[in-house]
Formats: structure tokens, sequence, C-alpha cells
């Protein structure tokens, strides 16, 4: 077992909270759909838009913030939605990071992190250093052999005018660390917690050609067992399943007293 009973608790104390919180307020955006509703039947059409709204909800916080609960027993610190991410974008930076996508998208240049890491901390303290930046990162974690993990969570499809912006991103972050400590331990990654395609494999043909599919990419179970060590991916989902049990009952209650509502 990954996650300790502690951590197992903790975290479904969490995933409770957040939805109870959500049905507390939770309304329908649109009351009438009067198609939809002879179609499918007004409970389906209330669950499947409060699905809907804590399917978003996932995406913008609660992993990132389980995330945090599952690496804080093994790394030095673990922040979700690290606000304070500080550094500078070097002029010599922005023509090195340019080059690489411009070399990238030209598919003159095969994906090579570590070797595109090391280009971009090697002028990030050089040239015209502009004014301090700061960005927004999903979850920060700085493992106890002072590696840090700068992790962009993606939990829909994204296309690849996004991955090829999410990948700019992620070199002005390398870019933005070594202009602070050049011999920084910067490893950044798209994490995407599951794998919509499951059971066949992560179809990953998006982000050939952009990304280095084996550094900078995790999808569900490689993404949790870096976080908290093997078998953490099971464990959670057990988490999850039992955080859906306790709160199984509410949710109907709840999609009942709307449909009556707007009956």
């Amino acid at each position: 077992m990954a996650l300790t009973t502690q951590q197992s608790e903790q975290i479904k104390e969490y995933l409770v909270e957040k939805i109870r919180q959500k049905l507390t307020v939770y309304n329908p955006e649109t009351n009438s759909m009067p198609f939809h509703f002879r179609l499918l039947g007004k409970d389906r059409m209330a669950l499947f838009s409060f699905i809907q709204s804590v399917n978003t909800m996932l995406g913008t916080s609660i992993f990132e913030q389980v995330g945090k609960m599952i690496a804080e027993p093994r790394a030095k610190r673990a922040i979700g939605q690290y606000k304070e991410f500080k550094g500078f974008i070097s002029s010599e930076a922005v023509l090195k990071i340019d080059s690489i996508m411009r070399d990238l998208r030209s598919v003159s240049r095969t994906p090579d992190k570590e070797k595109e890491t090391k280009e971009v901390l090697a002028v990030a303290g050089k040239g015209d250093m502009g004014k301090k930046l700061k960005k927004r990162v999903d979850l920060f974690v700085e493992m106890k052999n002072e590696t840090e993990y700068y992790f962009e969570i993606k939990t829909a499809k994204p296309n690849i005018n996004e991955f090829t912006g999410i990948k700019k991103q992620m070199l002005d972050w390398i870019a933005m660390r070594g202009s602070e400590k050049p011999k920084a331990k910067a490893k950044t990654i798209v994490a995407i917690p599951y794998n919509p395609y499951e059971p066949k494999p992560y179809e990953r043909w998006t982000l050939q050609g952009l990304f280095d599919l084996k550094e900078e990419v995790l999808v569900g179970v490689e993404f949790w067992d870096l976080l908290g060590g093997k078998n953490t991916y099971e464990d959670l989902l057990r988490v999850f399943e039992k955080a859906g049990l306790e709160l199984y009952g509410e949710i109907d209650k709840k999609m009942k007293n709307l449909n009556n509502k707007n009956g």
C-alpha cells in the first residue's frame, strides 16, 4: 500500500468536503432546456449538469491539492496552485526558446528534455534580464534530493495548438528558475491524471514532435506513482470510490430536490 491510512483519510475527507460545498451552492445554469428535458428527462439532465461541474472542479483545483497531499511525506515542499513562482526570462533565453520551438515545429529537431533544459539554463542569466515575472504552477514539488518538479496538469485532450503553448510555457519556467538558481535540478512536466482511452494506451500522437514523451509527459499511474510511490494510483482510485459511496445519498437527494423545484 502506497498511501498511508492517514493520507487516505485526509484525501477522502477533502473530496467529501469539496463535493458537499458544491452541492450546497449548486444550481444548473440553464433551467429551461425543453428539447433535452423531453428527450432525456429532467432528472438525467440535472445529474449530467452536476457531473460536468464536478469535472471542471477536478481539473482546476482538486487534482492539484490531492497531488500535494500525496507528495508531502516524500518531499521537502509540495504546493498545489503555486502562485509565487518568480524569476526572469533573459533576452538570450527568449532567443534560445524561440529557436527550440521553431526547430521542433519544423521537425528539424527531435525533442530531448535534458538537452533543451541545459541549453536554456546556459543562457538564463545572459543578456537583458527585463522585469521579474510571477507565474502560477498547478503543482510544485521539491523532493528531498533537491529535484524540483513543476507540473502542468491537464485533464482534457488539448489540441496541437494548446500543447505548443504548454511546451513554450515549460521552457519559460526553466529559464525563470535558472535565472534565480543556475544549477537548479528543475523538471517541467505535463501531468494527465488519468488515461481517457483506458484500457488502450494514451494516444500521444498530438504530443509527438514537441515533447520528450518519456521525460516530460506523465499519464495516470506514471504521475501518481511518481508523487507517492508504487501502487499510489490504485490506492487513490479506492479513496475516490469510498468518497463517492459516502456521498451517494446526498447527491441523489440534491438531484431530486432540483427536479421537484423545477418541475
